[in-house]
């Protein structure tokens, strides 16, 4: 029975400490954030291109006309901002279904939070959001809950992996190793 229990120990320990291409934010509850204003972008971060994938809940109304925007960003301080997703003429943010845009913005680390902002009467309920792009691990926040109106609403992982920093030697240790530790 200890060999057993041992045996799963090391075989849960392996896996929650190998490398993986993907993280998910499943225990994070979103949150409000105060007040938002969009970074000015960082001089020296380049250019990257991100593919975002909204999932919208099955529980959400059939489709919303509201303004959707989007905000995300980096322990470092980058941040792609995006004013307005929907669109007025299509039927975007449809009950059951996913929507993908392709964003460009500054070239950032592994994402560690991301705020959806709503505004208008009919109400939304994204059920998912999915980030994954060229320069970053994919990162899935699990939403489900229909968005107050004219509030940035998500999640800040950033704290835990900020306070990961080695201060012996001032270098960022990497994501996966801080995000363990949190």
């Amino acid at each position: 029975m200890l060999r057993l229990a041992i045996s799963l120990f090391l075989f849960a320990l392996c896996s929650f400490t190998s490398s993986s291409s993907a993280r998910s934010f499943v225990t994070t509850i979103p949150r409000p954030i105060d007040s938002f204003l969009p970074k000015p972008q960082l001089e020296n971060a380049g250019v990257c291109s991100y593919t975002v994938i909204i999932k919208t809940s099955c529980s959400s109304v059939s489709y919303t006309r509201d303004k959707i925007s989007i905000s995300f960003g980096d322990v470092y301080g980058n941040e792609v901002y995006v004013k307005r997703l929907d669109d007025p003429n299509s039927r975007t943010f449809e009950k059951c279904s996913s929507d993908t845009y392709k964003i460009t913005g500054p070239c950032m680390r592994d994402v560690c939070y991301l705020y959806l902002l709503r505004q208008g009467s009919d109400g939304w309920k994204p059920e998912n959001v999915k980030i994954y792009g060229s320069s970053i691990r994919s990162v899935t926040f699990y939403y489900n809950l229909f968005l107050p109106n004219s509030v940035w609403y998500g999640f800040n992982v950033c704290n835990g992996i900020a306070n990961a920093i080695d201060k012996s030697s001032d270098q960022p240790i990497t994501t996966s190793a801080a995000l363990a530790a949190m």
